[in-house]
């Protein structure tokens, strides 16, 4: 596409998380789904990065929202804000000049509902979509990872995001059962600040927590190559004097343990579903796992010996839906039927 094209075409990963946008096939936003928002004017203070590092942080004139929760916008404005701002700033980074009209293609959640998908759309539109697309976070996951979605061959995606867990079977170019549980990486982040609280007498915020799990977060108590321990500083919630307390990956993997265990029912569910020549090639091809919580240590490794079926971790498990929604983008006639 020329630099002077009327239109500019951009996939988005619009995720509770974090939010990707993709131009000319490179990625030119990986930011959180943040806005900083000034209270008495309803001003947009910061977007991404910037109104990440203010939360927890925040005076009383400023509050910092995530506009989606479990996968849906919770915040229509919040959202549209975001979007427009996330989008302003992918212009500065690729240069391209401020046009009246853009085609997006956005993932969303593959449980959503008509509301929930027009939500997204609206934002979407007002943030400057002329042409808004969206396609289903499972199939861009697997155009993603590299999967012949159209072959007549079952194909199971399992991606597991920062509001919700995708799960789906697909074959010949469509999603022939799925599953979408609102259980996913925030969840083991609350998991982590509720046992932090309750075992060490410690607050954490978010942004700890999230520390906790990335550092030392695991699906299993016995790793092969364990990481060292977490030190985590914070107050002491009876006395508020500072802490000092050290986090095994053993005592996270058992905090979340609920967590994980919804995780492979859903997985079951799914499995359940499917029908007989379908399952049989997923027993031979595997599962593969896709978003942020493919990335939790071990994982891949419970999966295969509770349910007795490989999983494979994608390549690049973060990028995954948004390097498929930006193929869906650049084939948008071939796969004209995989989108909404």
């Amino acid at each position: 596409m020329g630099l002077f094209s009327l239109t500019q075409e951009i996939a988005i990963d619009l995720g509770t998380a974090n939010t990707i946008i993709i131009h000319n096939d490179k990625i030119v936003i990986d930011e959180p789904s943040i806005v900083a928002i000034h209270k008495r004017t309803g001003k947009l203070m910061a977007v991404g990065h910037e109104a990440q590092r203010m939360l927890g942080r925040e005076n009383p004139d400023i509050e910092t929202i995530r506009p989606l929760r479990k996968g849906v916008i919770a915040n229509f404005n919040a959202a549209e804000m975001m979007i427009r701002g996330l989008v302003a700033k992918a212009r500065t980074k690729s240069s391209w000049f401020s046009t009246p009209s853009m085609k997006m293609v956005i993932g969303i959640p593959s449980g959503s509902t008509e509301v929930e998908i027009r939500a997204v759309r609206d934002s979407s539109e007002h943030a400057g979509g002329r042409d808004v697309y969206m396609i289903y976070e499972p199939m861009a996951a697997a155009l993603g990872i590299g999967i012949d979605v159209l072959a007549p061959q079952g194909n199971m995606v399992v991606d597991i995001g920062g509001g919700t867990t995708e799960i789906a079977v697909i074959s010949l170019g469509g999603i022939v059962s799925n599953k979408s549980i609102q259980v996913a990486g925030d969840d083991l982040t609350e998991d982590i600040k509720e046992h932090m609280s309750r075992v060490h007498n410690i607050k954490v915020g978010e942004r700890t927590a999230e520390q906790i799990k990335i550092n030392v977060g695991s699906a299993l108590t016995e790793l092969e190559n364990p990481p060292e321990d977490f030190i985590v500083h914070g107050p002491n919630k009876m006395t508020a004097l500072p802490m000092e307390v050290p986090v095994s990956y053993q005592e996270v993997s058992h905090c979340i343990e609920k967590s994980i265990s919804k995780i492979e029912a859903a997985v079951l569910s799914a499995l359940d579903q499917t029908p007989p020549e379908l399952y049989a090639d997923i027993v031979m091809n595997g599962i593969y796992l896709a978003g942020g919580g493919a990335m939790l240590r071990g994982l891949d490794k419970r999966l295969t010996d509770k349910i007795g079926i490989q999983f494979h971790i994608a390549e690049d498990p973060l990028l995954a839906v948004a390097k498929g929604t930006g193929v869906a983008l650049k084939n948008i006639d071939a796969f004209s039927f995989l989108i909404r």
